[in-house]
């Protein structure tokens, strides 16, 4: 080992061991304190450093290529106030399970509670949102002290990873010298003779300690039990809820599509489970339930004997509701946690197990007693075909073509066009970055399941907007190696990647957008620019003026050009006059940017009255005509009154 002093040396020993447990990006703030580990980071060849002026965008940076790759980046600061700016993606990594590795630069401990300059406390300083927290011991160039900085390393990338994964923060206290400057006694010579392990780590470039995540699967006694409940239940219904990450909803989507496929059984498929947008999936999985499910005759209707829900709790209200609804019902909920994944009270069992693992395993299970096998207890199963499965595929089709014919047409700009269109049309392979508040939405009610796959990423964890631009640009730089092996993979940046945001998701993290072109990032960003918080139009204070317009829709008046010629992003406006235009012009110029390359927005315009009005008619058009298609259909007729349409 060459090292001019103990921060040097503790540094390039810890940074080492992160690469070779795989970590490949770090996000670097500038910033004294942090020193020893940028630089060590940035002589690691096996490390890309991104250097962010903003620490809140870059740890969000960070976290879109945890999410892209199910890896953590590190995320690198000074001390003070620039920990405190990391908060809003740890939250965010935390409840959604993002891998996410922040290493806070520190004053010694001596200086902790004095009036030392820029010394905050900083231990437990994001609470219990970390999957791991950890001060780090004071730097020491000796065998016993660097051997415990390597097996620190390989901790925090699995405690990282998980299951379940999350943010881990490792707090580094650091006294001056700060910079490679030579210190007499400081590391011994003779260290790498003396102390081959702590100085080089473990031979072929091994893992100090390598961590291997368990295998999260119930015993065959109780999967069995389960497919014994699934034979004996006459309606089974599987939902699948949002992915964490990439590689999750990668791992998802082909399991699950082929349990509902061998089963017979509907499968509501959120649009970021990686099982709306993946081969099979047009004629496997249904995606217009958020619309129908506003139904409360057709929730009454459509009433399950079983919920096999795969994930966490879907983004749709309807579905939620329509779970709540039948909380009577037998509700298998399979989760990883650490979070209580039943917020609604409904589950009558909670699975700790992997979903993708499981439902591949229940697939074989399923499949076995379909050709005459049987459970591996000799128990009979019987998986009979019924009405179930095709009561909801005539309420899905007959919701989705009224819809269609609904706002076929009419007058002005219909936000649901612009995400259908996104789903439908991007190439096989890309990845999606969809905003938290109106586009997740628009793109669960309207995006149409398609048999190429369409990598969909969200912070639906906490669900908040700030730092989309920045989840979204790291995403795009994660490379060749995320978002799916049937990508058109570029010189710079892998497969496709778009964002859809509206234009308060983009002034929120405005200043995200320099990295895009300091990073030389293939991205194109697609903003639904409504002057304000469209959302707000949904829910019943839009009656209540003059505060709503003041207070909740917060009209803006900014023209997006001008932040597009600051970052050096190409800009380009589109203006339809009504619908069935958004989705050719959008393809048009999309395609357009990918083929390009480089940064790109394109900013739809909208207004949010005419789209409240929209949304509305598109949903009453879906509704009244799943209602009739089951009205005939063989549930038989339905309770309820035909103007109870619930939320």
């Amino acid at each position: 080992m060459r090292a001019e002093n103990r921060n040097t040396a503790w540094s390039s020993a810890f940074v080492d061991e992160l690469a070779r447990a795989g970590v490949r990006h770090a996000c670097v703030a500038p910033g004294s304190r942090s020193t020893p580990l940028l630089l060590a980071l940035a002589a690691d060849e096996r490390l890309r450093c991104h250097v962010h002026l903003d620490e809140r965008s870059a740890a969000f940076f960070a976290l879109g290529l945890g999410k892209a790759t199910g890896v953590p980046a590190a995320v690198v600061t000074t001390s003070g106030t620039a920990a405190a700016n990391l908060l809003p993606a740890v939250m965010e990594a935390d409840a959604s399970r993002a891998p996410l590795l922040l290493l806070t630069a520190d004053r010694p401990a001596r200086l902790r509670g004095t009036d030392a300059n820029q010394t905050v406390d900083q231990l437990l300083l994001f609470g219990g949102r970390v999957r791991l927290f950890h001060e780090v011991a004071a730097p020491e160039a000796a065998d016993r002290p660097l051997r415990y900085v390597r097996a620190l390393a390989g901790r925090a990338v699995g405690a990282a990873i998980g299951p379940p994964a999350g943010p881990v923060h490792l707090d580094f206290p650091f006294e001056k010298p700060l910079e490679p400057t030579s210190v007499a006694g400081d590391v011994p010579a003779d260290l790498s003779g003396r102390a081959p392990l702590a100085a080089a780590g473990r031979p072929e470039g091994r893992a100090y300690t390598a961590v291997t995540p368990p295998c999260l699967l119930p015993e065959p006694a109780a999967l069995e039990a389960l497919a014994r409940r699934l034979a004996e239940a006459g309606r089974v219904l599987l939902v699948c809820g949002p992915a964490p990450d990439a590689p999750a909803a990668l791992r998802l989507g082909g399991p699950a599509l082929r349990l509902a496929a061998v089963g017979g059984w509907p499968l509501l498929a959120d649009p970021l489970s990686g099982a709306r947008f993946a081969p099979g999936a047009a004629g496997g999985t249904l995606g217009a339930y958020d619309l129908f499910l506003r139904s409360a005759r057709i929730r009454g209707a459509l009433r399950p004997d079983l919920v096999l829900r795969l994930g966490p709790a879907p983004t749709s209200a309807a579905l939620s509701t329509y779970l709540e609804q039948h909380a009577d019902r037998e509700q298998v909920v399979v989760d990883t946690g650490p979070s209580w994944a039943d917020h609604a009270a409904a589950a009558t069992v909670l699975m700790r197990a992997e979903p993708a693992a499981l439902a591949a395993r229940l697939a074989d299970i399923v499949e076995g007693a379909a050709d005459g096998g049987g459970p591996a207890d000799g128990s009979a199963a019987v998986w009979p075909p019924t009405g179930w499965a095709a009561a909801w595929r005539a309420a899905e089709a007959a919701a989705r073509e009224a819809a269609l014919a609904a706002l076929d047409g009419r007058e002005g700009v219909f936000e649901g066009e612009v995400l259908a269109a996104l789903a439908r049309d991007l190439p096989t392979g890309a990845r999606l970055f969809v905003g938290s508040s109106m586009p997740v939405r628009d793109l669960d009610a309207f995006g149409e399941p398609r048999d190429g796959t369409l990598v969909v990423i969200g912070n639906r964890g906490a669900s908040g907007i700030d730092g989309s631009v920045s989840t979204a640009l790291g995403l795009a730089a994660s490379g060749p190696d995320a978002g799916g092996a049937d990508a058109a993979v570029g010189p710079k940046t892998g497969p496709p990647t778009v964002a859809a945001l509206g234009d308060l998701s983009l002034y929120h993290d405005m200043n995200g957008l320099l990295a895009a072109g300091k990073e030389g990032l293939d991205v194109v960003f697609v903003v639904i620019h409504n002057d304000g918080g469209g959302i707000f139009h949904m829910l019943p204070i839009r009656e209540h003026e003059p505060s709503f317009t003041r207070f909740f829709a917060t009209p803006h008046g900014l023209d997006f050009v001008h932040a597009a010629r600051l970052y050096g992003l190409a800009y380009r406006a589109l203006e339809p006059a009504g619908t069935g235009q958004v989705a050719g012009m959008l393809r048009e110029a999309v395609g357009a940017a990918l083929a390009a390359g480089g940064a790109h927005l394109v900013v739809v315009r909208s207004d949010r009255r005419r789209n409240h009005e929209l949304h509305e008619l598109a949903a009453a058009a879906a509704v009244g005509a799943a209602e009739r298609a089951l009205e005939g259909g063989r549930p038989g007729r339905m309770s309820g009154g035909a103007g109870d349409r619930g939320p």
